[in-house]
């Protein structure tokens, strides 16, 4: 397919004053609609173009970094990653440590015991540090270090590291059977504590203090693995809803550029088409003003949408008092429309109003786009509790020799419908669209005057 080549003449300065007041009406619409693009924090409109993507971490209020669109990870959340592994490595070094202190100097001082008797000196330091060496993977799997601190105690009479191993048991995994564990362990506490000759050996005495140092630690450690959890999945949560709430962000500023650009640039494209068709220099003139004017709208709308998007409060101010500009603009354009506006300004809660106004706004769009030589009824009027707003355009069939108006190229990518059946739901009302028997089409909804309750 060949390209289409666009001729290109030479330009001539134009230095009258109507010229320099046009151009400079023109700068002043534009730089203060582009200005607000660099105080968004950063987001870019391109997101509007695609589906929504995930974030991957949510953005702080504090200062750290936002995640974009790309999905990359800021690097805040690199470095916490990285003193989260830090922590852990030193509080397992910390722990492995301490079983060094409770074993290797009682067997050189010689106040460590075996439930059998003596044990070589070699035998309990080698006890001891494998089962420190077992507290450094505690984290991955219990079992080696619970089994090589029961030895421990059998060798050195040490059972700190028996305590240590059930609690981090119980607060780093989610073992099924802990209880037959934990009485496993009591058993063995039981049988150093009466074998120890720095204690006296009642049963009752070695029973609770058993029961007590091995259950208790098994206890606070589910509970602490339990506190985790609850508070992994909360954050989870939060995260969810801020992904979700981002993605609701770009839903909303994809169908506002939309609504607003689309209506712009469809009827300056009308324009133009009609201005390459006039052979009248004065029609000219009028239909390239008229460019210029909806171009200078358009971007007045859009610094407007940039505007309450960077202050994050507040709704569009077009609504139903703007349907009949919006009639009035396409009058201009060439389409045949009539109006029927029964909506008192101020009667209709904003959501609502704006949802009218877009529909409306929509509906010519769609008329530019396919039918631009139909009659067109637009009504908008308020009956009882709920307000009637619809677009129905009709074949002209009183007037088949009338002027022909150039169809506007399709700009959109079918989103504007699915836009406004959306704001219809989210202001409760009833959307429909179709085909009419006249062979026309139409695009309505009726809404409520009061959302209700519940």
């Amino acid at each position: 397919m060949s390209a289409t080549r666009v001729p290109s003449y030479p330009r001539r300065a134009n230095t009258s004053a109507a010229a320099r007041s046009s151009r400079s009406r023109v700068s002043a619409a534009v730089t203060p609609a582009i200005r607000p693009t660099t105080e968004l924090n950063g987001r870019s409109f391109d997101c509007v173009k695609t589906a929504p993507a995930p974030l991957r971490r949510p953005a702080s209020a504090k200062g750290k970094a936002d995640v974009t669109s790309t999905g990359q990870k800021p690097q805040t959340s690199r470095m916490w990653n990285i003193r989260g592994v830090h922590r852990d490595w030193f509080v397992d070094a910390a722990l492995a440590a301490a079983v060094i202190a409770f074993t290797v100097p009682t067997t050189l001082i010689g106040y460590s015991f075996s439930i059998w008797g003596g044990a070589p000196d070699g035998l309990e330091i080698a006890t001891g540090v494998i089962t420190a060496a077992a507290m450094l993977v505690r984290r991955r799997t219990p079992w080696p270090a619970i089994v090589a601190s029961a030895a421990c105690a059998c060798v050195t009479g040490q059972v700190v590291p028996m305590i240590l191993a059930v609690f981090s048991m119980t607060a780093e995994h989610r073992v099924r059977r802990w209880q037959y564990v934990a009485l496993a362990l009591t058993v063995v506490y039981f049988a150093v504590d009466y074998r120890n000759p720095h204690t006296d050996h009642s049963i009752y005495l070695n029973l609770v203090r058993a029961l007590t140092l091995i259950y208790l630690p098994a206890v606070v450690g589910t509970w602490v693995y339990a506190y985790r959890r609850l508070i992994r999945d909360l954050r989870v949560g939060v995260r969810e809803r801020e992904e979700i709430a981002a993605s609701e962000e770009r839903r909303k500023i994809a169908r506002e550029m939309h609504d607003t650009v689309t209506h712009a640039v469809t009827a300056m494209v009308l324009n133009a088409g009609m201005a390459r068709d006039a052979t009248e220099p004065g029609e000219i003139r009028e239909l390239t003003a008229a460019i210029e004017d909806k171009g200078v709208q358009a971007l007045g709308e859009l610094r407007q949408l940039l505007t309450v998007l960077r202050r994050e409060d507040g709704d569009l101010a077009e609504g139903t008092e703007a349907i009949a500009r919006l009639v009035g603009e396409a009058q201009a354009s060439g389409l045949k429309v009539d109006l029927h506006l029964d909506a008192p300004p101020g009667a209709l809660p904003r959501q609502v109003s704006h949802a009218c106004y877009r529909l409306v706004q929509e509906g010519l769009n769609n008329v530019r786009k396919h039918a631009p030589d139909s009659l067109v009824h637009v009504t908008c009027e308020v009956s009882g509790d709920q307000v009637a707003v619809s677009v129905v355009d009709t074949p002209d069939r009183a007037d088949p020799g009338g002027k022909t108006v150039r169809a506007a190229p399709s700009l959109g990518g079918g989103y504007g419908l699915a836009g406004i059946r959306e704001r219809v739901s989210l202001a409760q009302g009833r959307f429909f669209s179709g085909p009419t028997p006249e062979g026309g089409f139409v695009l309505g909804a009726r809404l409520p005057l009061r959302f209700p309750h519940g």
